[in-house]
Formats: C-alpha cells, structure tokens, sequence
C-alpha cells in the first residue's frame, strides 16, 4: 500500500524524541522509583473555579459545535488581553485552536510549503522541526549561544537567512534555554525580518513564567512588526491547564482570514464548554501562574546551589520557563548518553539535549516540576554520575 509523503517526511521526528520519558513511564509503571524530570507539565492544578466553570458550561448544553473564529466571549477576552499590549486589535485579529501546538501548526501550514525554508533558533523546542517538515519546507537552524545566554544573535541570524526562508520562528521566553529576549532585541530581529521580508512566528506559551528582573516583549506589540507577525499560546502553562487544549492564534487581520478556512478544514471548531473556562482565565486574575513563577524560580536556585563548586555539571540559569539545562560536556559524555545512563544508573528520568537541535547535544534538561527536596535529591544523584563518570573516563586502563 502507498502513503502520502509526509509520513516519510515525520518518520523521524515523532515520539522517538521522547524515547527515554517514555522509557521512565513505563519503569514507572512496573513499579520502579523513578524521579521525573522529562516534560513540562506543571505541578500544580487548575484553580477550582475554572474546573467549576468548565463543569457548569458543560451541564448548561455547552457541547454542541462551535464556529471556525472562535467563541464569542472568548474572543472578547482575547481582544481585552492583548489591547492591553497593542491598542487597535479587534477579534478579527484571533483564531481559536485547542492548544498552542495546533496553532502552530495551522499557522505554519498557512505560510510555508515545499521548498521553503523555516528559521529557528537552535536549541529548539521538540516539535518545531516536524511542524515545519509537515508542510514540506524546512529547518534553517540559528545557532544560540550557550556564552550569550542562548539569546538569538541578529548577525547569526542574518548569516542564515537563504533565498528559500520565508519564516522567523521564535520562543520567548524559550524552551528549552529559558532565554526571555528583550525589546531591543526584538527590533534588531525584526529588522532582518523586513529586510528579507519574512513573517515571524512568536510562541509566547510561557509569557506569565518571567523570573524577576527580566520584562517580556513581544514582535507583535511593535507597530513596525506587527504586521508580519503572528502570535501562538494558550492557557496550558499560565493556568495550568495543558489537558484542556485551549489555545489561539493572534496576527493581521488579512491573515486570519486567509487561514481562516485551513482552521475549519482541520477542526470545525473548539469545545464551547473549554472556551467558556478560557474565557474566564483571560478576564479574570488567578494566582496560579504566580505560584509556579515563584516555585520555578525557586527550584533553578536550588539547582544552582546544589551544583555549586562542581566542575562537571554547569547549570545554565533560565530567565523564565519551567526548565533548566545542565551542561555536563565536561563529564566527557555527550547528554543522550548521560540521560541514559542517568536513567539506568540512578533513576533519574531527563531529557537529553539532543531532542532539542545540535546546539544542546552537551546538555541535558531538566523539568522544575517537581517539590524542591525530590528535585534537590535528583539533582545530587546528577551530581554524584558525573564524578564516577569522569574518574571512569580518567581512569587508566586495566592491564592483565
């Protein structure tokens, strides 16, 4: 039997990228102690009220079908979010999906096709390439720097741009790095973007995850950006709430329109009763996203201060998110060999930094989801391998 090509063309970027958090689930399944570290599912819960809100919308007969745009009060409060950012938007500025992911990969499959190229800044959130090669363009990697704190560099980004690139994807702040990019930033961004008239593509998931003393910005509050550039999020890390897929897609209203029917041909719209509940996480003022800030925040310290004086493991302090790499070059092993053995050895469960791009081959990440004396344990045990480790690679070898 035939397959279309795309099956080809994702082959090799499904779930073997989480092969070693799949590896854990199933020990830990078996019965096995195994300290997750993997992915970034936040540890808290929703706040009651959205669960009641979900639950009453649900029971009122909210399940029938939806609209392609989006319901309406949810995109009432979408227009009042980002008003607050970009006066002048207007719900023609929205799309409704479930989830960032299917956001992104409407949007995507709105701007690229095959032949073309797709910038991204590498290390790279997992599923960014097969998005992209699902549409049948590709990757341009744009080397991060771990020495400039993985912001996006415009020179490097300059030096990448071909003829075939049409899209600027980025992540602010960024997974798996936990770079925040500044306004000034942006703009210098920006301006290679309209040099080369490419649009961009803004994953902002983790806007309300910004440590102190970092401010988020945005290409889409900047008039001179805004209109070529289209925004993706949700309310899955800043409410806690990634198993109710809500999520959106802000850009020109030109756009949206133009990709308006690709929405209705994928999914006919969302689930009214979930919009209802993102509704009210967009109007009202929760804690929730305040609470993991601070605990995320709290738990990189930790790392920090556990790691403190060892040679062998370099914590890379993240400036928002809900993750931190760990450099463990030093050890003398790459991080997918390191997660593994890590795994077998001390059942500790990471992700190793090739799941994320060439750029993180030396690092592993590590999830701070977990209460801060498991991770400081887990943490200790890193440490622990990565001094047998290097002993076993220094050591001398054995003659008979």
């Amino acid at each position: 039997m035939r397959y279309a090509t795309i099956t080809d063309r994702l082959a090799h970027l499904g779930s073997g990228r989480w092969a070693l958090h799949l590896t854990a689930r199933r020990m830990k399944a078996e019965g096995e102690d195994v300290v997750e570290l993997t992915i970034g599912e936040p540890d808290v819960v929703p706040d009651r009220a959205l669960l009641d809100e979900a639950a009453r919308a649900m029971y009122a007969g909210r399940t029938r079908y939806s609209n392609g745009r989006g319901e309406p009060d949810t995109l009432k409060a979408l227009v009042a979010k980002y008003s607050k950012r970009r006066p002048g938007v207007t719900e023609k500025n929205f799309l409704c999906f479930p989830g960032t992911q299917s956001a992104l990969y409407c949007v995507m499959t709105g701007l690229v096709g095959a032949g073309d190229g797709v910038l991204v800044g590498d290390p790279l959130y997992a599923t960014y390439e097969g998005v992209i090669a699902s549409t049948g363009a590709h990757m341009i990697p744009v080397p991060l720097r771990p020495e400039k704190k993985f912001h996006m560099q415009p020179d490097d980004l300059e030096r990448a741009v071909t003829p075939e690139a049409r899209v600027l994807l980025l992540n602010t702040p960024h997974n798996p790095t936990g770079a925040v990019l500044s306004a000034s930033e942006i703009a210098r961004i920006g301006e290679i973007c309209r040099k080369h008239d490419l649009w961009i593509i803004c994953d902002e998931v983790y806007e309300q995850l910004i440590f102190d003393g970092t401010s988020f910005a945005s290409p889409f509050d900047m008039a001179e950006l805004a209109e070529r550039t289209i925004v993706v999020s949700s309310i899955s890390k800043s409410h806690a709430a990634p198993g109710f897929r809500s999520g959106w897609a802000a850009g020109p209203e030109e756009f949206c329109e133009r990709l308006l029917p690709v929405s209705e041909i994928m999914l006919f719209g969302v689930q009214p009763f979930i919009a209802d509940m993102t509704a009210m996480a967009l109007s009202e003022n929760f804690p929730t996203a305040d609470v993991m800030r601070a605990n995320y925040h709290r738990r990189a310290a930790i790392v920090e201060t556990v790691l403190k004086g060892n040679n062998l493991v370099k914590p890379m302090m993240p400036e928002g998110g809900m993750f931190i790499l760990l450099d463990v070059t030093a050890t003398g092993l790459g991080g997918e060999e390191f997660a593994w053995e890590l795994l077998r050895e001390e059942k500790v469960a990471v992700m190793p930094g090739t799941s994320f791009g060439d750029q993180a081959a030396g690092f592993l990440r590590i999830s701070l989801t977990v209460p801060d004396d498991v991770l400081e344990g887990a943490i200790r045990r890193i440490g622990e391998l990565a001094g047998r480790i290097a002993a076993r690679e220094e050591a001398p070898p054995h003659i008979q």
